[in-house]
């Protein structure tokens, strides 16, 4: 019936009363999309979007709107899920949970393997909103772990463990978190700053830092820092040169040149069965006590496994009774200092024949 003639026959009330109808109608099959296709929860949300229509309270319609998200998420219908928060940021942009409502948002395209969209909401609500605490948890923390994740550039990485070092030092790992910094710093090739950050992390004393691909965390940030801080003169030009040197002095038994020429960073001595990060320390062996008796061997060739970046010699014959010994050079990869890196250097001992 068209509206002029309803409002005739049945008055003003009659006439707002049915428009009201209408515009509900419309409302309703509008929202269809939040329970079109639910099996186990398509009740509980039909009532839910129709409480959510009558709402006013933002306590109320924080509720509502979580649930809704939270039964289209459980039935896994994701776009449907971006749709609904997406309009609900859209239609309250002062809401005060849109950082709540974005961050599931951006966790529902993360589920779904969407990396690019996800990162770009995380990244939005650390950079646009001011954080806030949901259910015991910071938004903002939970955004920069996840960006961590998601990174793709070691530029990026910095800023995200630098944000969790300044904001969020006493509910992360800062020991692991000044670590990855330092690696993110050293990747980029700034090694002052990757120097600074290994400094901190070796400040902490931890041991027990696992970090993929290093297994001794520790050891790996004491080498960079000590190489850093050492006068660097055991190094030589060419393994030919160090090599050379060597050799001489162990045939004249001159243990201070020895002592000389060997690393005094992270030097190792050490069985073939052993793992570098047994070793903490540098080594304390006293050359000259293992000179002494009969004459010290050296193999004319170096070991054929030997590479273009490291290097073994077979000697025999050392005062102890374990009397082969291959000496260990490497050439340094420290690109914090050109002056040395590319040099070679004698950097540990093998006991034993080579397994």
């Amino acid at each position: 019936m068209p509206p002029v003639i309803l409002f005739k026959r049945f008055g003003l009330f009659a006439f707002l009363f049915c428009l009201t109808a209408f515009f509900l109608s419309c409302s309703q099959e509008q929202n269809a999309y939040l329970y079109a296709g639910l099996h186990e929860h398509k009740n509980e949300q039909k009532t839910l979007v129709s409480l959510l229509q009558q709402a006013q309270e933002v306590p109320i319609r924080f509720a509502l709107i979580d649930k809704i998200a939270s039964n289209l998420q459980a039935e896994q219908k994701t776009k449907s899920l971006a749709v609904f928060l997406q309009s609900v940021i859209d239609a309250e942009p002062a809401n005060p949970y849109n950082p709540y409502f974005l961050l599931r948002l951006a966790a529902a395209y993360r589920n779904i393997q969407e990396d690019t969209i996800a990162a770009y909401y995380f990244e939005y609500i650390v950079q646009n909103y001011t954080d806030m605490q949901v259910n015991g948890q910071s938004i903002h923390l939970v955004c920069l772990k996840n960006l961590i994740e998601l990174s793709g550039t070691h530029a990026k990485s910095i800023v995200y463990y630098s944000r969790l070092l300044s904001d969020f030092y006493d509910e992360i790992d800062p020991a692991q978190a000044y670590f990855m910094l330092a690696q993110a710093y050293e990747k980029q090739g700034e090694w002052q700053q990757a120097i600074q950050a290994y400094t901190q992390f070796l400040n902490l004393h931890r041991f027990d830092v696992i970090i993929p691909g290093i297994p001794d965390s520790y050891g790996y940030a004491r080498k960079i820092v000590d190489y850093n801080a050492s006068t660097k003169n055991w190094t030589f030009n060419t393994l030919d040169e160090l090599i050379k040197t060597v050799k001489t002095a162990i045939r004249a038994r001159d243990y201070t040149t020895l002592e000389r020429c060997r690393s005094k960073v992270n030097f190792f001595a050490m069985s073939w069965k052993q793992e570098i990060s047994d070793t903490q320390q540098q080594s304390d062996v006293n050359l000259r006590n293992f000179m002494y008796g009969s004459a010290i061997s050296i193999a004319s060739e170096l070991d054929p496994s030997s590479t273009p970046y490291e290097a073994y010699l077979r000697t025999a014959g050392w005062s102890q009774y374990i009397r082969t010994w291959y000496l260990y050079f490497r050439k340094i990869n420290f690109p914090a200092d050109p002056a040395i890196h590319g040099r070679w250097e004698w950097a540990g001992i093998y006991y034993g024949e080579k397994i």
